[in-house]
């Protein structure tokens, strides 16, 4: 009798990845995925340790799981991602209700770690193995059947950015092998795969004995069934000029480029141990605007980091009017544990408030208007599913607009010429005004 397996995902892309593969993996032990905790015999969850409170958002979570199990048989409960890579024997100690703690380089043990699994032994598998992990999963086919996937080619970081905890829950940088890389990806197109996102903490390091970031893309673009090409997230020390001369050759990449910065100062990111400057980055937008001016930019930024003074802050609104990012997030800084960033003087929080509105007002302002500037403009839309509602079809434009229309289900994974019609700071609204002529099925 097939066991039931509920999965739930926090954080990044390569959660949502490492999720889809997991459960790849575990079907080969006879779990079927369930939307329904409450029916689960396997209670997962993949956690994030980037934002803050990502501890207690475990627990809350394992409670919520306990009320729900009080008078029934307790699932077997299994905590994946970069906080049980971190908190792992702590969070078996505090939490008894866990059974299984597995870091993110040690997947491909979970088939074992479930079957051998007994009451009287908790199970801890945190050692760093990539390189193990990818071999054991590039022998499962990667089942995602969605129209826009995600495929990660490189895991960890060498960077130590003194805020950042991925060193510590990923590991050092590790590049996939490259055909392992490129047959995943005609898989998933053989699956129904119209886009990949290639994903990476560090994915512009990629570099698999002298093949990059570059050779991949123009490799993937070979792939007739394949329509259009991402990748997030990238470093700007590793914008090198062939990932740029890309932007020149290939007719498949999308013209949006995520390229975190973290502040508008370069003392700020001196404290940060960046390893780049302002001048850096901007000789990179400028290489990559004369290219192609069409090409848009996103990025992240922390507001608040220790040693922030108002004149860093003001350089940092400097840049963003400069840019006019397409698209951004901005958080104020929290503390990762383990991080150097850790132990130094806060900030008070009233004034990382303030300066968060403003720094959002900001960006958003941009968002807004560049939005508008698309209100009765055709753009060209890969429909990637229905609403909630089944009422309407959502796609994504060129530069990752959400944008809803309505359309029968028939059009998923098509390219279509959307009008827009209206717009607000997240998502575009128009009607079809055509299909277009490329092939992708």
């Amino acid at each position: 009798m097939d066991q039931k397996i509920f999965i739930k995902t926090f954080g990044c892309q390569m959660n949502e990845y490492d999720s889809n593969r997991i459960y790849d993996t575990v079907k080969k032990i006879g779990y079927i995925k369930t939307n329904k905790y409450e029916e689960a015999n396997c209670y997962l969850l993949n956690t994030c340790h980037i934002r803050d409170k990502a501890k207690e958002k475990v627990y809350h979570e394992i409670g919520r799981v306990k009320k729900i199990f009080r008078s029934k048989k307790k699932p077997l409960v299994i905590i994946t991602g970069c906080v049980a890579q971190a908190e792992h024997q702590e969070m078996l100690k505090r939490e008894p209700y866990i059974d299984l703690v597995i870091g993110p380089q040690a997947y491909h043990k979970i088939n074992d770690s479930i079957l051998n699994y007994t009451e009287k032994k908790k199970i801890d598998e945190t050692d760093f193995d990539a390189v193990s992990k990818f071999e054991y999963l590039s022998r499962i086919k990667n089942r995602s059947g969605k129209t826009s996937s995600f495929l990660t080619i490189q895991e960890g970081c060498d960077k130590f950015c003194h805020f950042c905890v991925v060193p510590y829950t990923r590991g050092p940088e590790y590049s996939r092998p490259f055909n392992q890389i490129v047959d995943e990806a005609k898989n998933l197109a053989d699956q129904g795969a119209k886009e990949i996102i290639l994903l990476g903490q560090n994915v512009n390091a990629y570099n698999d004995d002298g093949l990059r970031l570059s050779n991949l893309i123009l490799e993937i673009e070979k792939i007739n069934k394949i329509a259009r090409i991402r990748y997030t997230t990238s470093h700007p020390r590793d914008m090198t000029d062939d990932l740029i001369e890309v932007y020149k050759n290939s007719k498949k990449i999308m013209p949006l480029i995520h390229l975190p910065i973290q502040s508008g100062s370069d003392k700020i990111l001196n404290l940060m141990n960046r390893k780049h400057t302002i001048k850096d980055y901007l000789k990179i937008y400028d290489k990559i605007k004369m290219i192609n001016p069409s090409i848009e930019f996103s990025s992240d930024f922390i507001v608040g980091y220790p040693g922030e003074e108002e004149k860093d802050f003001e350089k940092t609104l400097e840049l963003i009017n400069k840019i006019e990012f397409i698209n951004s997030y901005s958080f104020i800084f929290s503390p990762r544990p383990g991080t150097v960033a850790e132990k130094l003087k806060q900030i008070d929080k009233s004034i990382l408030l303030k300066r968060l509105k403003k720094i959002q007002k900001q960006l958003f302002d941009n968002q807004i208007k560049k939005n508008k500037f698309l209100e009765n403009k055709i753009i060209e839309v890969l429909v990637e599913n229905q609403t909630d509602d089944k009422l309407r079809l959502f796609g994504r434009s060129e530069y990752m607009n959400s944008v809803i229309f309505d359309g029968n289900k028939e059009l998923i994974g098509k390219i279509l010429k959307i009008r827009i019609e209206k717009t607000n700071q997240h998502t575009l609204f128009g009607h079809i005004h055509q299909i277009t002529g490329k092939k992708v099925a």
